[in-house]
């Protein structure tokens, strides 16, 4: 029997203010660390998020979002991340705020719908037939180019693969070539090529292999052994895409030829091509072949919703296929947007109802310390005791963002004066130079009658 092995295609997505969380750092009994995983105090807001990933997991938050309200600066987007990051390293996870739905050229609704089926993913498994091993040997034959008869492009390939138990000599075309050449393929390396698309992946490379070169530096993951088995194989592929990875496809089979050369058609994706994507994916999951990857839907400054917009994210909370959807306010008592009613948060009550409401507080002069030492420890900025202790006290006066801010101003600072490290002087220049909010108003005040009205 031909060996099944699996190879994963995974999805990642990089927030760079927060690509330093990693979790709710909690313990096993669900329980908060003081500092873990990135995250740092917030302890009961960060347990409840806890609860709502369980919750997840078990299937058990259907028809139901998460609202974190909360003053800027408290970590409520870093809250979102992290139960993101809990679901697991292929979960879909799309930020945007609530005023980047308004837009002349698209509707609102469609916006968010793009903002949903992008935080939707289907995790599709497939058993392909390929042949895998390590590079023997290859042999490349080049043509001249049909329109240049200066330029030779590769026209074929012979190639062998070999494994511990099994080696197979390949002939190959030029769409395979093409491959080979632009992915630099060479002895030693560790490749497999899918036998129906004629799709080339490296893997790797294997040390050992006879003639093949090997440097100190490689950007290729070294494998110490040769894999086993014969090199035609059976191999179970597993891909993640999001839902709207799949209404593009779905859509662009419908383009006439002006959208071959990368002109938008429509502005809107039409329901009936997300309909039939919907019935695909059904199909896929009555067959065993696929499996929902539940996203995370995070709109911040939610009160910036109007209540078509609401409206919309109610109807998906109800829908079948729905991601999980974490709001997040900075508002109290203030008026739905377009209207003249006051609701809590600005959110209409009919959503409210429907949203488990998770308070964060702001940071106590220790608990911003702690995140100005992780920020600099992730951005590669060296601080001095007097420096961390400068950046701790603006946070407390000023705001945790604004200390944030000033991390990398003040090493540059600091190099221009020859030093690695960051000082107390460093940081003083650099607040000197960049203002704050606060700095800000105060100076509008001040010469308020030059300022353009």
């Amino acid at each position: 029997m031909a060996e099944i092995k699996e190879v994963r295609v995974g999805r990642g997505y990089e927030i760079s203010i927060h690509s330093h969380i990693r979790g709710l750092g909690l313990d096993e009994k669900g329980e908060p660390k003081f500092v873990a995983d990135g995250l740092v105090g917030q302890l009961q807001a960060r347990k409840a998020a806890g609860v709502v990933v369980e919750l997840i997991r078990e299937g058990r938050l259907a028809g139901k979002g998460i609202l974190f309200v909360g003053p800027p600066g408290t970590g409520k987007t870093a809250l979102a991340v992290a139960i993101a990051r809990e679901l697991g390293e292929d979960t879909p996870f799309v930020a945007l705020s609530g005023g980047e739905i308004y837009s002349s050229e698209v509707k609102k609704t469609e916006v968010l719908m793009r903002a949903v089926r992008k935080a939707m993913g289907v995790r599709i498994r497939e058993i392909r037939k390929v042949y895998e091993g390590v590079v023997k040997s290859i042999k490349i034959a080049y043509a001249r180019h049909p329109f240049n008869p200066y330029v030779r492009v590769p026209r074929e390939a012979r190639i062998t693969l070999a494994t511990k138990n099994d080696e197979l000599t390949l002939n190959v075309g030029e769409e395979v070539t093409a491959q080979l050449v632009q992915l630099r393929v060479r002895r030693g390396d560790h490749i497999w090529i899918d036998a129906e698309t004629g799709i080339v992946h490296k893997v790797g490379r294997v040390r050992g292999v006879e003639k093949a070169r090997y440097y100190d530096v490689e950007p290729w993951r070294l494998e110490s052994e040769m894999p086993s088995g014969p090199v035609k194989r059976e191999k179970e592929i597993v891909r993640v895409f999001t839902f709207n990875d799949l209404d593009v496809y779905a859509a662009s089979q419908r383009l006439s030829i002006t959208g071959l050369f990368g002109i938008e058609l429509e502005k809107e994706i039409d329901d009936e091509i997300r309909k039939s994507v919907n019935s695909q994916v059904k199909k896929w999951l009555d067959e065993g072949k696929a499996e929902i990857v539940p996203g995370v839907l995070f709109i911040d400054d939610a009160h910036l919703l109007d209540l078509e917009a609401f409206a919309f994210l109610t109807r998906v909370l109800e829908s079948e296929f729905s991601p999980i959807l974490i709001l997040a306010t900075n508002r109290g008592m203030t008026k739905i947007r377009g209207t003249d009613l006051e609701s809590p948060h600005g959110i209409p009550l009919d959503l409210l109802d429907r949203l488990l409401l998770i308070p964060v507080k702001p940071y106590s002069r220790e608990e911003i310390k702690k995140i100005i030492e992780i920020r600099a420890n992730e951005e590669e900025v060296e601080l001095s005791g007097d420096a961390l202790e400068k950046l701790a006290d603006i946070g407390v006066e000023r705001s945790l963002r604004y200390a944030v801010q000033l991390l990398r101003p003040a090493q540059v600072i600091a190099k221009r004066k020859g030093r690695g490290r960051v000082s107390e002087e460093d940081v003083a220049e650099a607040m000197k130079l960049f203002a704050d909010i606060k700095s800000s108003v105060a100076m509008i005040r001040e010469y308020e009658k030059l300022f353009m009205k």
